[in-house]
C-alpha cells in the first residue's frame, strides 16, 4: 500500500527525482569501474614472481667498453662473492621487477608464418636457475657445455626453459619438453617447464600473462654483462646491498654503480609498483568521496522533503500511523529512487568500461561487480535516509499541524 503513495508522491516532484537518480546511476557507473580497477592494482601487486625475492638483490654497473665485459664479469663475481653474507652470484640480463632484459616476438615455425606473441627472455650464466631459486616441474635444467655465448641476441640455437603458462599458450595439451620456437633466425628448443618466472615488467593488460617468460642458458661474455644476481640470507640483505655497493665501486673504480638498479629484490618490487599504490590510493579517495557526495544527496533531499511533508506527516500520525510506518514510508522511497538510479547506471557502467577498454586497453568489466555496487549503494542510501526518517516519525501529530 506504501508503494502507491510513494510512487504518486514522487511524480509530483519529477525534477528533484531525476537529478537524484542522476547522481545516483553516475555513482554507480563510477563505482563499479573504479572498483574493478582497485581490484586489478591489487591483484597486480601480488603477483608471483617465482622466485626468491627476500634472497635476492641486484648490482649494476654502467660506464664500461663492451670487451672489458668477460674481465669486468670475473672480476665483479669473485669479488661479490667475497661480500659476507652472500650465498651465490649470478650474471644476469634482468630480474623481474628491474628493468632491462630482452622482448621479443616468437613464432612456432621456422617459415615465421604462425606468430605466438611477444614474450620475455631472461639470460643467466650456470648458477643463475640456482640463484633465482626457479622451481622445474617438468625436464630438466641446462647442462654446463649448454651455456654458450651470445652470437647475436642470444646464444645459437639455445636449449631453454619456459614457464607452464607459456607451454599451455604455445601447446595445448601436449608436451612441450623437445617443441622447438623461433626468433627469426633463432631456433629455441624447450628441455624444462618451470612452475613461475614473471616478465620484467608485469602487465595488467588481460592480453598478456605475467608468466610469458623464457630463461636462455648464456655463458658469460660481450653483450652479457654488467648485471650481477646477489642470493644471501633475507634477514641481512639490507646490509649486503650496502657492502656490494662499496665493493663493487672499489673492483671497478672507474665505472659507475647504477644505486637505482643496485637494490634488493623486494625493493625493486616496491618501486615497481610504487605508481599502482599511488593510483591504488588515489582510486579509493575517488570511491570515497563519490559515496560520500552520494549520502549528502540523499540526506539532502530527505531532509528536503521532511520540512515540505511536515503537514502530510502530522495528518497521517493523526489518523494513527505509526513512528515505523513514517520511517518505512522515507525508506521505500529512498530505496525506489535508488533502484532507477541503479538501473541507469548498470547501463552508464558498460559503456563507460567500452570506453577505457578502448582507450586504456582495459579487460572487461566483470558482471560480478555490478550486484556488488548496487548492494553498496541500496545499503548507503538506506544510512542517509536514516536519520532524516528518525526525525520525522518522531514528530507528534500536534506539533507537525502547526508548524505546517
Amino acid at each position: 500500500m506504501q508503494i502507491r503513495y510513494v510512487l504518486a508522491a514522487l511524480r509530483k516532484h519529477r525534477l528533484v527525482t531525476f537529478l537524484i537518480t542522476l547522481q545516483i546511476s553516475l555513482s554507480c557507473a563510477v563505482l563499479c569501474n573504479a572498483s574493478f580497477l582497485v581490484m586489478q592494482r591489487i591483484e597486480s601487486m601480488r603477483i608471483d614472481s617465482g622466485i626468491e625475492e627476500p634472497s635476492l638483490a641486484l648490482i649494476k654497473i654502467v660506464g664500461y667498453d663492451q670487451q672489458q665485459a668477460p674481465d669486468l664479469n670475473a672480476r665483479m663475481v669473485a669479488a661479490l662473492r667475497g661480500v659476507a653474507g652472500v650465498q651465490n652470484v649470478s650474471v644476469v640480463s634482468a630480474v623481474p621487477f628491474g628493468g632491462g632484459g630482452l622482448r621479443a616476438g616468437v613464432h612456432l615455425d621456422p617459415e615465421q608464418k604462425q606468430s605466438a606473441g611477444v614474450i620475455d627472455f631472461y639470460l643467466g650464466d650456470s648458477a643463475a636457475i640456482e640463484s633465482f631459486g626457479l622451481r622445474l616441474i617438468s625436464g630438466r635444467v641446462p647442462s654446463k657445455d649448454e651455456y654458450t655465448p651470445l652470437t647475436q641476441l642470444f646464444p645459437a640455437n639455445p636449449p631453454v626453459l619456459i614457464t607452464r603458462k607459456l607451454a599451455a599458450k604455445f601447446w595445448p595439451g601436449k608436451d612441450p619438453i623437445g617443441q622447438q620456437f623461433w626468433v627469426t633466425n633463432t631456433a629455441f628448443r624447450v628441455i624444462g617447464v618451470l612452475d613461475h618466472f614473471s616478465a620484467v615488467y608485469p602487465s595488467i593488460s588481460a592480453e598478456d600473462d605475467p608468466d610469458w617468460t623464457v630463461f636462455v642458458p648464456t655463458a658469460s661474455g660481450a653483450g652479457f654483462d654488467g648485471k650481477y644476481l646477489i642470493r644471501g640470507n633475507p634477514n641481512e640483505m639490507a646490509r649486503i646491498v650496502a657492502d656490494a655497493r662499496k665493493i663493487a665501486q672499489k673492483t671497478a673504480p672507474n665505472l659507475i654503480v647504477d644505486l637505482d638498479a643496485s637494490q634488493s629484490l623486494q625493493d625493486l618490487r616496491h618501486d615497481f609498483f610504487e605508481k599502482s599504490n599511488i593510483m591504488l590510493g588515489l582510486l579509493l579517495c575517488l570511491i570515497a568521496g563519490l559515496l560520500g557526495t552520494t549520502a549528502l544527496g540523499i540526506i539532502g533531499l530527505a531532509n528536503f522533503w521532511v520540512a515540505q511533508r511536515g503537514k502530510q506527516i502530522g495528518i497521517r500520525r493523526a489518523l494513527g500511523a505509526t513512528k515505523g510506518d513514517i520511517l518505512r514510508y522515507f525508506q521505500i522511497e529512498n530505496f525506489i529512487i535508488v533502484t532507477l538510479g541503479i538501473t541507469l547506471g548498470m547501463l552508464f557502467a558498460y559503456e563507460m568500461n567500452l570506453g577505457l577498454m578502448r582507450y586504456y586497453e582495459l579487460p572487461k568489466l566483470p558482471l560480478v561487480y555490478m550486484p556488488i555496487g548496487a548492494l553498496v549503494l541500496w545499503i548507503l542510501g538506506q544510512l542517509a535516509v536514516l536519520a532524516p526518517a528518525l526525525s520525522a516519525s518522531s514528530i507528534s501529530p500536534m506539533t507537525a499541524i502547526k508548524s505546517a
